[in-house]
Order: structure tokens, then C-alpha cells, then sequence
């Protein structure tokens, strides 16, 4: 008889069951957000993490880079007004995202728990705050997410660009998971739940870029 085990979801804390099991690592999906991770004990330490991400060819002068980026770029450049503030958090080894809104007239700061890592720029309220391929790293989802949001101004937006959960089938033979930095993984309802939390609407654009706008009436 096999015994399920029972863990603690990272985001909304509530119960989560066995989702799926590789030679590496065990997934868990949670019953409330629906929210697929792994178990704490399976993290990578900083030193590891930070090996991987100095593999990363990431560089402005990369235009394959930039194409995959402007998957975010240019819905976030749609709902802006010119000259409309940024922050991108975590930009990683090579920031990339913050030139190419610079270079079409968006100021930007940058974040990351690495390679950039003055925490002022986050006691800011900005128009708009990007994410790209870096909620699946965050070991703290709930406080990241929460700080991020509080980092966007009433009528502003936050961007997120992650690969989203489509089932449990397809998760067996999905490459994003073998990835051993990725330890959170979203589906539409994990999107869904945390818009609820912040009294906002998701918008999904194309298969991996979520926008959620901040309401002008809103308050911390």
C-alpha cells in the first residue's frame, strides 16, 4: 500500500499532495492555488544556483535573446504610457529586458538576489515590474510574489514570463521540469488565485506571459 505524502504549500500554505516522482526529485501540486513545487530539501545552495546562472549566454547583443524577450516587451510597451518607470526583478547575470526598454524611452531598475542586489530599488513604487523566467526559482513564493506586487503603483502592471503546468500527463515528459533551479511551477488556476489575492484579473498572452494590473483605487 503505497502511504501519500502531505505537504505544505509555499504560496497559500494550504495541503498538497504527491503530483509526480523522477529519479531526482518529488513534485507536489497544492489542493487550494494548484501550484506544483518540490520539496524544500531537494533546493539547490546559492553557490549551485549561482553556477548555473553564470552558464547563461544572456546579453543584449543577442538577438535571439532579445526575440524571446520581447514576448514580454512588447504587451508591457502596449499598456505604457512613454517615459513610464520599470523595474525588472531578477535580471540575472546579464540584464537584457532593462536595455531594451531603455533604449525605447522606459527608465529601469534592476533586482536579483545575485547579481544585483541593492534592496532600495524595492522600497520604490514603479509603473511596471517584469519577471521573466524567474517565479519557478523563488524558494519563497508568497513573500517574492507579495513584494513584487507591492512594487507596482496603483494602475500600474507586473509581468510575469513562466512556462504554465498544463496537467499532470504532460508534466511527466516536460523539459522545464528537469531544470533542478526550477522548483515552482503555475498553472492558469495558480495565476487565477494569486489575481484574487491582489483583487486583480490575469491576462495571458501567448502560451507564457502573464500580465496583472494594479487597480488605480487600489490600496496596500
Amino acid at each position: 500500500m503505497t502511504i501519500m505524502k502531505t505537504m505544505r504549500c509555499p504560496l497559500c500554505s494550504s495541503s498538497a499532495k504527491d503530483y509526480h516522482q523522477d529519479k531526482n526529485r518529488a513534485y507536489f501540486q497544492c489542493q487550494n492555488c494548484r501550484l506544483v513545487f518540490v520539496q524544500p530539501g531537494t533546493f539547490l545552495s546559492v553557490r549551485e544556483e549561482k553556477s548555473r546562472y553564470d552558464l547563461h549566454q544572456n546579453s543584449p547583443d543577442d538577438t535571439g535573446y532579445r526575440k524571446f524577450l520581447s514576448r514580454m516587451c512588447v504587451p508591457m510597451i502596449n499598456r505604457l504610457s512613454m517615459g513610464s518607470r520599470g523595474l525588472d526583478f531578477g535580471c540575472g547575470p546579464g540584464p537584457t529586458l532593462s536595455v531594451m526598454f531603455e533604449e525605447l524611452g522606459y527608465p529601469m531598475a534592476i533586482y536579483d538576489p545575485i547579481y544585483a542586489t541593492d534592496e532600495s530599488v524595492l522600497e520604490i513604487e514603479y509603473d511596471f515590474v517584469t519577471a521573466t523566467e524567474v517565479v519557478e526559482h523563488l524558494q519563497r513564493p508568497k513573500q517574492s510574489l507579495n513584494r513584487m506586487w507591492r512594487c507596482v503603483k496603483p494602475g500600474g502592471y507586473l509581468g510575469i514570463m513562466s512556462k504554465i503546468v498544463i496537467g499532470q500527463e504532460a508534466f511527466a515528459n516536460w523539459h522545464y521540469k528537469n531544470d533542478d533551479t526550477h522548483i515552482c511551477f503555475y498553472s492558469t488556476e495558480t495565476f487565477g488565485w494569486l489575481a484574487r489575492q491582489w483583487q486583480t484579473e490575469p491576462v495571458f498572452v501567448g502560451k507564457d506571459v502573464i500580465i496583472l494590473p494594479k487597480s488605480i483605487n487600489h490600496s496596500a
